[in-house]
């Protein structure tokens, strides 16, 4: 199990930094859109920067896979849910963001939520499933991404429309923390095919599930949304909103799908339902909007300059 908090905490190290030095890479790259995927490939596959940020989002992947062959799903992302702390830290310290007040007790009350979560745990009951019914993580999966795109497309619809208010970026982490709540069901299925003993024959079940599938899917649209929503909004917002909607989904839909009992205790239970509704509640009250900044003031005693 202590390895298993090993790779969630360097998980959470690899995927902050990941996400900062992409968002500082598209920071000096045109304007990238979903509509041009293969512009966009291009402009960040020529970004040294943009490479290195992918290249630690892939190692964190890689120790998510440990972490979900020693840790039961919901424990995971309790843990993983404290990463939030260094990326806010690493984006004020290289990228400037600043959040706002709101915003602040709005993440506040969301790590609560998690943190809700997290206590309804019992590392005495609390088991790790080697295996899920594929129909059941179709079922789950299939209109989650349907979701996710639909919503994705929805505020790229509401960014053209250059009369309305700067979005903040709430609408874009949803949709892409779908996506990537079911790259987290598809990494844990894909652990759970991991043997050192018949490895061929764990290769060809893993082919005939739905796992590795799901991970392209996820992995190719996931690029593409990602890029534009993060060069779009802040990555102090952004991330959060994303990895709570990712931790949710998983925690409460992965607990489902590979049978990693609910708590039969009523407190625990209430405490995660509890939790999952403070989760949602707070992110359907935050601010769709970025407030317009004031134009400057004239230096006091300059006189107001009219034409002719």
């Amino acid at each position: 199990m202590w390895w298993g908090v090993a790779a969630a905490l360097l998980a959470n190290a690899l995927y902050s930094t990941g996400f900062v030095l992409e968002k500082r890479a598209l920071g000096s790259l045109p304007e990238v859109t979903v509509r041009q995927p293969f512009r966009l490939l291009r402009l960040v596959l020529g970004s040294p920067l943009w490479i290195g940020g992918s290249l630690a989002l892939a190692a964190g992947f890689a120790a998510q896979l440990a972490v979900y062959r020693t840790l039961p799903i919901a424990a995971a992302q309790g843990i993983f849910v404290s990463g939030l702390v260094l990326l806010v830290l690493l984006s004020a310290r290289l990228l400037g963001e600043e959040t706002t007040g709101r915003e602040r007790y709005a993440l506040g009350a969301i790590l609560t939520a998690l943190l809700m979560v997290v206590l309804s745990l019992d590392e005495a009951s609390d088991t790790v499933s080697r295996s899920a019914p594929h129909a059941l993580v179709l079922t789950v999966c299939v209109p989650s991404l349907a979701l996710g795109v639909w919503l994705y497309a929805s505020a790229e619809r509401r960014a053209r429309h250059r009369h309305r208010l700067p979005t903040t970026g709430v609408d874009y982490g949803v949709a892409v923390g779908l996506l990537y709540g079911v790259s987290s069901l598809a990494i844990k299925g894909v652990s759970s095919h991991l043997t050192t003993s018949a490895p061929v024959e764990a290769l060809l079940a893993l082919l005939r599930s739905p796992y590795p599938y799901l991970l392209l899917f996820t992995g190719a649209f996931g690029l593409v949304m990602s890029q534009a929503a993060l060069q779009r909004s802040r990555a102090s917002l952004i991330v959060p909103v994303c990895t709570t909607v990712t931790s949710l989904f998983t925690a409460v839909l992965g607990t489902l799908s590979f049978g990693e009992a609910l708590p039969d205790d009523p407190l625990r239970l209430a405490l995660r339902v509890a939790g999952t509704a403070l989760a949602v509640t707070v992110l359907l009250s935050m601010p769709k909007h970025d407030a317009p900044r004031p134009a400057p003031q004239p230096p006091v005693g300059a006189k107001e300059l009219t034409p002719p």
